[in-house]
């Protein structure tokens, strides 16, 4: 079974900050105000690489992209 992300729990969770995700984006590892404050704490955790994350202040529905064309 896939273990992704719930992205709604951690919008209403961590809104507004920057969060610090594992290689395969199944953890959140940190969170800060910052980029950097989310780096410095997923670094002091032992994570040397995190995948760096805005999370949004307001959660937008995304259905998928639409090429249009003439």
């Amino acid at each position: 079974m896939d273990k992704s992300l719930n992205f709604t729990q951690i919008t209403k969770k961590y809104r507004g900050k920057w969060i610090g995700l594992t290689d395969d984006e199944k953890k959140v590892i940190s969170s800060g105000k910052t980029a950097k404050e989310a780096l410095e704490k997923a670094k002091k955790r032992g994570y040397k690489n995190p995948i760096l994350f805005k999370v949004s202040v307001v959660l937008m529905p995304y259905v998928g992209n639409i090429l249009l064309t003439k």
